[in-house]
């Protein structure tokens, strides 16, 4: 019988988040080029969507919580861990959280996420979809 200390903290990526130039710009392009659907959300920020995947889109300055710039990583891990387990394993690793547990809005709804930077300061955010 599985529990859940048995499952693997991580089961897949529920979004990632580009830093571009021009958001209309880049909108546009991953619209006609490759498919993917746009939205607005969250005071007028823009995301793509593609099957159960989003990519959100921001300017460089945007995101004060990372050291983002054009091209930099900011990733959604998903877990069916709860997040008081989230932030033990965490700091049982010596890893600083940033903010959480807070209500996001991920690819499907909303999520309860922790976020902490990795070394090389890229921002992580591991959420669930549970109540």
């Amino acid at each position: 019988m599985n529990s859940i200390k048995d499952e693997p903290m991580i089961s897949h990526i529920d979004h990632i988040v580009l830093t571009v130039r021009d958001v209309d710009r880049a909108v546009e392009f991953f619209v006609r080029v490759l498919g993917m659907t746009s939205s607005t959300f969250a005071g007028g920020r823009r995301a793509l969507h593609f099957g159960n995947q989003k990519i959100n889109l921001r300017l460089l300055g945007q995101e004060t919580r990372n050291y983002a710039g054009i091209g930099s990583g900011d990733i959604c891990l998903i877990t069916n861990w709860p997040a008081d387990r989230i932030i033990a394993h965490l700091e049982k690793e010596g890893v600083t959280i940033i903010e959480g547990p807070v209500t996001k809005t991920g690819a499907l709804g909303p999520m309860t996420s922790v976020h902490f930077n990795d070394p090389d300061g890229n921002l992580i955010e591991v959420s669930n979809y549970n109540p």
